[in-house]
Protein backbone atom coordinates (compact mmCIF):
# COMPACT_ATOMS: atom_id res chain seq x y z
CA UNK A 1 0.00 0.00 0.00
CA UNK A 2 1.40 3.44 -0.92
CA UNK A 3 2.29 6.01 1.74
CA UNK A 4 -0.57 8.22 0.54
CA UNK A 5 -3.05 5.40 0.93
CA UNK A 6 -1.63 4.61 4.37
CA UNK A 7 -2.04 8.23 5.45
CA UNK A 8 -5.69 8.12 4.39
CA UNK A 9 -6.24 4.83 6.23
CA UNK A 10 -4.62 6.16 9.40
CA UNK A 11 -6.74 9.29 9.18
CA UNK A 12 -9.97 7.28 8.94
CA UNK A 13 -8.90 5.21 11.95
CA UNK A 14 -8.26 8.39 13.92
CA UNK A 15 -11.66 9.84 13.09
CA UNK A 16 -13.85 6.75 13.31
CA UNK A 17 -12.00 4.33 15.57
CA UNK A 18 -10.24 1.10 14.71
CA UNK A 19 -12.69 -0.26 12.12
CA UNK A 20 -12.59 1.44 8.70
CA UNK A 21 -15.17 -0.55 6.76
CA UNK A 22 -18.38 1.44 6.21
CA UNK A 23 -21.17 0.25 8.50
CA UNK A 24 -23.80 1.35 5.99
CA UNK A 25 -25.51 -1.40 3.99
CA UNK A 26 -24.25 -1.91 0.46
CA UNK A 27 -26.18 -0.59 -2.51
CA UNK A 28 -27.02 -4.17 -3.46
CA UNK A 29 -28.55 -4.70 -0.02
CA UNK A 30 -30.54 -1.47 -0.25
CA UNK A 31 -31.94 -2.38 -3.64
CA UNK A 32 -32.76 -5.90 -2.47
CA UNK A 33 -34.65 -4.40 0.46
CA UNK A 34 -36.50 -2.11 -1.94
CA UNK A 35 -37.52 -5.08 -4.09
CA UNK A 36 -38.69 -6.98 -1.01
CA UNK A 37 -40.72 -3.97 0.10
CA UNK A 38 -42.01 -3.63 -3.45
CA UNK A 39 -43.35 -7.19 -3.41
CA UNK A 40 -44.87 -6.69 0.02
CA UNK A 41 -46.73 -3.64 -1.21
CA UNK A 42 -48.24 -5.59 -4.08
CA UNK A 43 -46.41 -4.54 -7.22
CA UNK A 44 -48.58 -4.59 -10.28
CA UNK A 45 -51.84 -3.70 -8.53
CA UNK A 46 -53.88 -1.52 -10.86
CA UNK A 47 -54.49 2.09 -9.83
CA UNK A 48 -57.83 3.79 -9.84
CA UNK A 49 -56.39 6.46 -12.14
CA UNK A 50 -53.15 7.74 -13.68
CA UNK A 51 -49.98 8.29 -11.67
CA UNK A 52 -50.04 11.85 -10.34
CA UNK A 53 -46.70 13.56 -11.01
CA UNK A 54 -45.10 16.85 -9.97
CA UNK A 55 -42.06 18.21 -11.79
CA UNK A 56 -39.30 20.55 -10.66
CA UNK A 57 -36.42 21.85 -12.78
CA UNK A 58 -34.96 25.35 -12.96
CA UNK A 59 -34.58 25.01 -16.75
CA UNK A 60 -37.66 26.18 -18.63
CA UNK A 61 -36.56 24.13 -21.65
CA UNK A 62 -36.33 20.93 -19.61
CA UNK A 63 -39.76 21.54 -18.04
CA UNK A 64 -41.25 22.08 -21.48
CA UNK A 65 -39.54 18.99 -22.89
CA UNK A 66 -40.82 16.82 -20.04
CA UNK A 67 -44.33 18.16 -20.43
CA UNK A 68 -44.24 17.25 -24.12
CA UNK A 69 -42.95 13.76 -23.32
CA UNK A 70 -45.42 13.04 -20.50
CA UNK A 71 -48.44 14.93 -21.82
CA UNK A 72 -49.66 12.25 -24.26
CA UNK A 73 -49.39 9.44 -21.70
CA UNK A 74 -52.71 8.20 -20.32
CA UNK A 75 -50.91 6.50 -17.44
CA UNK A 76 -49.47 9.79 -16.13
CA UNK A 77 -51.15 12.98 -14.94
CA UNK A 78 -48.58 15.81 -14.83
CA UNK A 79 -50.23 18.06 -12.28
CA UNK A 80 -47.80 20.99 -12.18
CA UNK A 81 -44.18 22.03 -12.66
CA UNK A 82 -41.92 24.24 -10.56
CA UNK A 83 -38.56 25.98 -10.88
CA UNK A 84 -37.16 25.34 -7.39
CA UNK A 85 -37.19 22.90 -4.51
CA UNK A 86 -39.06 25.12 -2.05
CA UNK A 87 -42.06 25.55 -4.36
CA UNK A 88 -42.09 21.81 -5.02
CA UNK A 89 -42.05 20.95 -1.30
CA UNK A 90 -44.88 23.39 -0.60
CA UNK A 91 -46.98 21.77 -3.32
CA UNK A 92 -46.24 18.29 -1.96
CA UNK A 93 -47.23 19.34 1.56
CA UNK A 94 -50.50 20.75 0.21
CA UNK A 95 -51.41 17.66 -1.84
CA UNK A 96 -48.90 14.79 -2.08
CA UNK A 97 -48.51 13.31 -5.57
CA UNK A 98 -47.57 9.74 -6.36
CA UNK A 99 -44.22 10.68 -7.92
CA UNK A 100 -41.99 13.73 -8.23
CA UNK A 101 -39.46 14.25 -11.00
CA UNK A 102 -36.77 16.74 -10.12
CA UNK A 103 -33.45 18.11 -11.24
CA UNK A 104 -30.43 17.31 -9.11
CA UNK A 105 -29.21 20.93 -9.28
CA UNK A 106 -31.71 23.74 -8.83
CA UNK A 107 -32.52 26.60 -6.45
CA UNK A 108 -32.42 27.37 -3.63
CA UNK A 109 -29.28 25.42 -2.66
CA UNK A 110 -28.16 24.77 -6.24
CA UNK A 111 -25.53 22.07 -5.83
CA UNK A 112 -27.53 18.98 -4.85
CA UNK A 113 -31.00 20.29 -4.13
CA UNK A 114 -32.64 17.25 -5.72
CA UNK A 115 -30.89 14.90 -3.29
CA UNK A 116 -31.86 17.08 -0.32
CA UNK A 117 -35.49 17.15 -1.38
CA UNK A 118 -35.48 13.35 -1.82
CA UNK A 119 -33.98 12.88 1.64
CA UNK A 120 -36.55 15.21 3.19
CA UNK A 121 -39.41 13.41 1.47
CA UNK A 122 -38.12 10.11 2.88
CA UNK A 123 -39.14 11.43 6.31
CA UNK A 124 -42.10 13.68 5.53
CA UNK A 125 -43.78 11.78 2.65
CA UNK A 126 -42.29 8.26 2.44
CA UNK A 127 -44.98 7.06 0.01
CA UNK A 128 -43.99 9.61 -2.65
CA UNK A 129 -41.70 8.16 -5.31
CA UNK A 130 -38.78 10.26 -6.55
CA UNK A 131 -37.02 10.27 -9.92
CA UNK A 132 -33.90 12.45 -9.89
CA UNK A 133 -32.62 13.72 -13.23
CA UNK A 134 -28.98 14.65 -13.72
CA UNK A 135 -26.67 15.54 -16.56
CA UNK A 136 -23.77 14.11 -14.55
CA UNK A 137 -22.80 10.47 -15.01
CA UNK A 138 -20.78 10.22 -11.77
CA UNK A 139 -21.88 7.72 -9.15
CA UNK A 140 -21.55 10.09 -6.19
CA UNK A 141 -25.03 11.58 -6.50
CA UNK A 142 -26.67 8.22 -7.12
CA UNK A 143 -25.00 6.81 -3.99
CA UNK A 144 -26.23 9.80 -1.97
CA UNK A 145 -29.76 9.30 -3.27
CA UNK A 146 -29.88 5.61 -2.33
CA UNK A 147 -28.04 5.67 0.99
CA UNK A 148 -31.13 6.63 2.97
CA UNK A 149 -33.06 3.75 1.39
CA UNK A 150 -33.61 2.66 -2.19
CA UNK A 151 -37.39 2.18 -1.97
CA UNK A 152 -39.24 4.42 -4.41
CA UNK A 153 -36.10 6.06 -5.80
CA UNK A 154 -34.85 6.45 -9.35
CA UNK A 155 -31.83 8.13 -10.92
CA UNK A 156 -31.75 8.91 -14.65
CA UNK A 157 -29.48 10.96 -16.86
CA UNK A 158 -31.21 13.86 -18.58
CA UNK A 159 -30.34 12.45 -21.96
CA UNK A 160 -33.03 9.82 -21.26
CA UNK A 161 -35.91 12.28 -20.84
CA UNK A 162 -36.78 12.20 -24.53
CA UNK A 163 -37.32 8.44 -24.37
CA UNK A 164 -41.00 8.30 -23.41
CA UNK A 165 -41.06 4.57 -22.67
CA UNK A 166 -37.96 4.69 -20.45
CA UNK A 167 -39.20 7.68 -18.48
CA UNK A 168 -42.61 6.07 -18.02
CA UNK A 169 -40.99 2.85 -16.83
CA UNK A 170 -39.00 4.79 -14.21
CA UNK A 171 -42.13 6.59 -13.00
CA UNK A 172 -44.05 3.33 -12.70
CA UNK A 173 -41.23 1.58 -10.82
CA UNK A 174 -40.78 4.27 -8.16
CA UNK A 175 -44.56 4.71 -7.82
CA UNK A 176 -44.69 1.05 -6.76
CA UNK A 177 -41.81 1.45 -4.29
CA UNK A 178 -39.11 -0.01 -6.52
CA UNK A 179 -35.71 1.27 -7.61
CA UNK A 180 -34.36 2.21 -11.02
CA UNK A 181 -30.85 3.33 -11.95
CA UNK A 182 -29.62 4.66 -15.29
CA UNK A 183 -27.97 1.69 -17.06
CA UNK A 184 -24.83 3.70 -17.81
CA UNK A 185 -24.24 4.18 -14.09
CA UNK A 186 -24.68 0.66 -12.78
CA UNK A 187 -21.08 -0.56 -13.12
CA UNK A 188 -19.59 2.68 -11.79
CA UNK A 189 -22.09 2.68 -8.93
CA UNK A 190 -21.22 -0.86 -7.89
CA UNK A 191 -17.49 -0.14 -8.13
CA UNK A 192 -17.85 2.98 -5.98
CA UNK A 193 -19.93 1.04 -3.47
CA UNK A 194 -17.34 -1.74 -3.25
CA UNK A 195 -14.63 0.83 -2.59
CA UNK A 196 -16.77 2.51 0.06
CA UNK A 197 -17.20 -0.80 1.89
CA UNK A 198 -13.62 -1.99 1.39
CA UNK A 199 -11.67 -3.30 4.38
CA UNK A 200 -7.91 -2.99 4.83
CA UNK A 201 -7.94 -6.71 5.61
CA UNK A 202 -8.85 -7.33 1.95
CA UNK A 203 -5.17 -6.70 1.18
CA UNK A 204 -4.08 -9.78 3.15
CA UNK A 205 -3.36 -13.17 1.61
CA UNK A 206 -5.21 -16.25 2.93
CA UNK A 207 -2.10 -17.32 4.86
CA UNK A 208 -1.71 -13.86 6.38
CA UNK A 209 -5.34 -13.99 7.48
CA UNK A 210 -4.66 -17.35 9.13
CA UNK A 211 -1.72 -15.86 11.00
CA UNK A 212 -3.81 -12.85 12.05
CA UNK A 213 -6.57 -15.15 13.30
CA UNK A 214 -3.99 -16.95 15.43
CA UNK A 215 -2.75 -13.60 16.73
CA UNK A 216 -6.34 -12.76 17.69
CA UNK A 217 -6.31 -15.84 19.94
CA UNK A 218 -3.35 -14.38 21.83
CA UNK A 219 -0.73 -16.75 20.46
CA UNK A 220 2.94 -15.84 20.26
CA UNK A 221 4.89 -16.20 17.02
CA UNK A 222 6.35 -19.48 18.24
CA UNK A 223 2.89 -20.82 19.10
CA UNK A 224 1.52 -19.71 15.71
CA UNK A 225 4.40 -21.49 13.96
CA UNK A 226 3.58 -24.70 15.77
CA UNK A 227 -0.16 -24.38 15.12
CA UNK A 228 0.20 -23.67 11.37
CA UNK A 229 3.24 -25.96 10.87
CA UNK A 230 5.47 -23.07 9.81
CA UNK A 231 8.93 -21.97 10.83
CA UNK A 232 9.15 -19.14 13.31
CA UNK A 233 10.96 -17.11 10.65
CA UNK A 234 8.06 -17.62 8.22
CA UNK A 235 5.57 -16.43 10.84
CA UNK A 236 7.68 -13.34 11.48
CA UNK A 237 7.65 -12.57 7.75
CA UNK A 238 3.87 -12.95 7.62
CA UNK A 239 3.42 -10.74 10.68
CA UNK A 240 5.66 -8.10 9.13
CA UNK A 241 3.63 -8.22 5.90
CA UNK A 242 0.41 -7.83 7.89
CA UNK A 243 1.75 -4.72 9.63
CA UNK A 244 2.93 -3.26 6.32
CA UNK A 245 -0.34 -3.90 4.47
CA UNK A 246 -2.41 -2.50 7.35
CA UNK A 247 -0.11 0.55 7.58
CA UNK A 248 0.57 -0.11 11.25
CA UNK A 249 3.31 1.58 13.24
CA UNK A 250 4.11 1.34 16.96
CA UNK A 251 2.79 4.58 18.48
CA UNK A 252 4.02 4.10 22.04
CA UNK A 253 0.47 3.55 23.31
CA UNK A 254 -0.99 0.67 21.33
CA UNK A 255 1.27 -1.87 19.66
CA UNK A 256 0.91 -2.85 16.02
CA UNK A 257 0.03 -6.37 17.08
CA UNK A 258 -2.89 -5.19 19.22
CA UNK A 259 -4.18 -2.84 16.50
CA UNK A 260 -4.06 -5.60 13.89
CA UNK A 261 -6.03 -7.90 16.18
CA UNK A 262 -8.60 -5.16 16.85
CA UNK A 263 -9.07 -4.67 13.11
CA UNK A 264 -9.56 -8.41 12.65
CA UNK A 265 -12.10 -8.64 15.49
CA UNK A 266 -13.97 -5.53 14.28
CA UNK A 267 -14.44 -7.10 10.84
CA UNK A 268 -15.52 -10.41 12.37
CA UNK A 269 -18.26 -8.59 14.30
CA UNK A 270 -19.50 -6.57 11.30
Amino acid sequence: MTEGACEGLRGRRHLTGTATRSSDPSIGTLIARARTSDRARGTGVERDGPIRVLLADDSYLIREALQEVLGPLDAVDLIASYADGDALLAAIDAEPPDVVILDIRMPPSGDDEGIRVAQRLRDSHPAVGVVVLSQYAGARYALALLEGGAEGRGYLLKERVHDRSELLAAIEVVAQGGTTIDPSLVQELLAADRQRHASPLDELTPREREVLAEMAEGRSNASIAESLVLTKRAVEKHVGAIFQKLCLEDDGIVSRRVTAVLLFLAEADS
